[in-house]
Formats: C-alpha cells, sequence, structure tokens
C-alpha cells in the first residue's frame, strides 16, 4: 500500500467538492434505506414493546463506533474510507481485509434493499410486478443512478441531498401524525433478556449501517478534519431520533399486530392512524427512500473499487477516471452490474446477514485504527467491548461465512503481491 504522500498525490485528479451538509445528507440518505421500513416489525417480534431499548443499545454501540471513525477520518483524508483507515494504521495486509469487509457490506446491503425496492415499486403499479419486470425496475434505476455520478461527484451529491429531503418527508408524517393515534396500552413492557437484546441489536446494524459507506469518498471532501466528525455527529442524532420515534409510534399504533406487520410495518401504520392515503404516501416514500439509498450507494461503492485499482489489488482499469467529469466511470459500471446481479438473485434476509457480519467486523478494525492514529484508548476500548457484546448475537453459519470470505481476500493479497511489488508498491 502507498505511502499517504503517494496516494494523496495519486487522487489529485478527484475533486474535493462535498462539504458538511452534503456529506451529513449522504450519510442520512444511505442510512435510512430499506432497513428502517422493514425492520419494526421484526424488532417488535422479537421484543415486543420493549423494542426500543434494542435501538438505544445499538444507537450507543454505533455512537462509540461513528466516534473512533470520525476520530480516523480527521487523520486520513483519502478516498476508501475505513479501507484507508485501516491501511494506514495498521499496515496494508489489515487494510486490504477493511476494505474487502467494506466492499462486502455495502455490496451486500445495497443489493438486500434494491430487492425491496423492486418490490415496493411492484406493489405501487401493478403492471411491474413479478420477478421479470422488477429486475428491469432495478436495472433502470441502476443505470440512472450510474449515468449521473459519471457526470461528476458534484452532481451526484446534489442529487442525493433532494432525495435524502424527499424520503424524510412521509417518515415525518408517520413519526408526527401517527402519535396522535398511540394507545398508552400498547407501550407496556417488561425488562428483555439480554440474549434476545443483543441478537436484536445486531439486526438492527442493519439499518445504522451506513456511515462507513458514506465516507467512502474521503479523498473528494472539502476540509476532512472538520467536515467528517460535524457531519457523523449531525447525522447520527438526527437518524438515532428518528428511528426511536417511529418504533414508538407503529408499537403505540398496531400494538401486537405490528409483529405480523412483516411486509410493510410502517406503512400499516400510517393506514391504521390516518387511512388509506396516507399507507399509500408511505409506500410511496418507502420507493423514494431506496431509489435514494441506490443513489447514495452508487456514489460511494465504486470509490471502494477505485481505491483497490489505486493500490494495486485489482486491474489498473478499474482504477481510471473520466477525461471530463474526472468521476472513477468504470468502476461505477463494474459495482452497478454487479449489484444488479446479487439482487436478482438472492434474497433481503440473507444478503442482509452477510452485510452486518461485515459491518461488525469492519468497526472493530476501524477502532482499533483509531487508537493506533493517535485517539484516546478509552473510546477505543468501549467500542471494541460493546462490538464484543453484540458479536454474541451471532450464529454458527454466520462465524463460518465469515471466515471463508476472510481466506479468500487473504489469497487475493497473497497472490496480488507480485504485480504489487513490481508497480513499485510496498507490500508491507
Amino acid at each position: 500500500m502507498p505511502t499517504t504522500t503517494a496516494r494523496t498525490a495519486a487522487e489529485e485528479p478527484l475533486v474535493r467538492a462535498i462539504g458538511t451538509v452534503g456529506l451529513a445528507a449522504a450519510i442520512i440518505n444511505i442510512t435510512i434505506g430499506g432497513g428502517i421500513f422493514r425492520l419494526p416489525s421484526s424488532v417488535a417480534g422479537s421484543l415486543g414493546s420493549a423494542a426500543p431499548v434494542a435501538y438505544l443499545v445499538c444507537a450507543v454501540a454505533m455512537g462509540l463506533i461513528v466516534l473512533c471513525i470520525a476520530e480516523a477520518g480527521k487523520r486520513v483524508s483519502l478516498t476508501g474510507g475505513p479501507y484507508a483507515y485501516v491501511g494506514t494504521a495498521l499496515g496494508p495486509y489489515a487494510g486490504f481485509i477493511a476494505g474487502v469487509l467494506l466492499w462486502m457490506l455495502g455490496t451486500f446491503a445495497a443489493a438486500a434493499v434494491s430487492t425491496i425496492f423492486a418490490a415496493s415499486v411492484g406493489l405501487l403499479i401493478p403492471a411491474l410486478s413479478g420477478r421479470l419486470p422488477e429486475g428491469i425496475t432495478l436495472a433502470a434505476a441502476l443505470l440512472f443512478w450510474s449515468v449521473i455520478n459519471i457526470r461528476g461527484v458534484s452532481l451526484g451529491t446534489r442529487l442525493n441531498s433532494i432525495a435524502t429531503a424527499a424520503k424524510l418527508l412521509p417518515l415525518l408524517l408517520v413519526a408526527i401524525g401517527g402519535a396522535f393515534f398511540i394507545d398508552p396500552a400498547n407501550l407496556e413492557w417488561s425488562a428483555p433478556a439480554a440474549a434476545d437484546v443483543a441478537r436484536t441489536s445486531v439486526l438492527l446494524i442493519f439499518a445504522f449501517a451506513g456511515i462507513e459507506v458514506a465516507l467512502v469518498p474521503s479523498g473528494e471532501v472539502r476540509d476532512t478534519a472538520r467536515t467528517v466528525p460535524r457531519a457523523i455527529a449531525l447525522a447520527m442524532i438526527g437518524i438515532t431520533l428518528l428511528y426511536i420515534t417511529l418504533q414508538i409510534v407503529a408499537q403505540g399504533v398496531l400494538g401486537g399486530g405490528l409483529a405480523q406487520a412483516t411486509v410493510s410495518p410502517l406503512a400499516d401504520t400510517a393506514g391504521a392512524a390516518m387511512g388509506g392515503w396516507a399507507r399509500t404516501v408511505l409506500l410511496v416514500g418507502a420507493s423514494i427512500s431506496m431509489f435514494g439509498y441506490l443513489g447514495g450507494m452508487t456514489l460511494s461503492m465504486p470509490r471502494m473499487v477505485y481505491a483497490f485499482a489505486r493500490d494495486g489489488f485489482l486491474p489498473r482499469r478499474f482504477g481510471s477516471v473520466h477525461p471530463r467529469s474526472r468521476a472513477p466511470h468504470i468502476a461505477i459500471v463494474v459495482q452497478s452490474v454487479l449489484t444488479l446481479a446479487l439482487a436478482v438473485s438472492g434474497t433481503f434476509e440473507g444478503l442482509a446477514m452477510l452485510a452486518n457480519v461485515s459491518a461488525l467486523a469492519l468497526y472493530f478494525g476501524c477502532a482499533v485504527a483509531a487508537w493506533r492514529l493517535g485517539t484516546r484508548i478509552a473510546v477505543p476500548l468501549l467500542a471494541c467491548a460493546a462490538i464484543g457484546w453484540l458479536v454474541t448475537g451471532l450464529n454458527r453459519n454466520e462465524w463460518l461465512a465469515f471466515g471463508i470470505c476472510v481466506v479468500v481476500a487473504s489469497l487475493v493479497y497473497l497472490f496480488t503481491s507480485r504485480a504489487r511489488t513490481a508497480a513499485a508498491i510496498p507490500s508491507s
């Protein structure tokens, strides 16, 4: 992996055009994807009316984690986000493994949300329901965002900000309007078991994940030391408050029925509280939200492919930038095609769990990297402790899948070492 100076010089073709508001919007846009429209039912099924406890636990853990990410982001302003942070602090092998985990997280998460996006559009427009029409819908959406982002990071960032505002409106409708229809009896609860909270909190990682992906274009952020921590704080506080409010309102309106509303719990909440028109608004809002999520992923994840190519782990061609827009156009096309292939061949549950396991391992690496980069030890230690507790909710098959991925990534690192050495990129 190149030195910091060499990598910064290599990234000069990229334009630093993302500010605090743009980065915060990207974080919110990616984080509030399909998860919050589906997970309230799953969380209620696990913990009942005590579900907000899992949100609080997950938010505290994520708060510690993003503090580590923010501290690392202040010190390493390179495209690749956590990939660059871990690589700078712990060396090229650890950086590559972190990069693979980040890429897995973003790719599987985008594919998972894509499956819900296409299905939601099919519910709104019956002619677009079914396997083939949904595949065509998804291909059209990915093509749109690919073209937008190939035209340049500034245009993609502006449209992501607009999509963020559009998706928040129907969620606020449920959070504010539905609050007037809460039955207090539906919010009575008893203390949940710690094991149930741990497993549910792992599930909620999918709803909170996104900050690390949105930080991938760090090489295109203005004044990184100020912009990254401010954008993270702004986005994290807003997301946590919104999620807890939505869960409480849904539980308060639907009561025990929330656990059975497995397809569209927030839309069902809106319909029960305010009528059919509100349910339709929420279904439209969910589609817009996931469409915006795909836009955010199309902005961020190709920069991971670009970073791999830059550092010799992929063919140099993947690191090419467009002569006019200076966007990594080949990486954008490759990532979009892969996302489409995974979405049409997988399921939401399977893809989401692969994303969650990758996220926890990546967060651990970020916490250690933050300590090595100069952050006071207390926060990284607390973050590692929180992650250690969360992983107790994983099962054996999930651990096995994670181990296989690490082995495969290690082999790729080994087999590309000769090419990277020949290209004068240090391997240690």
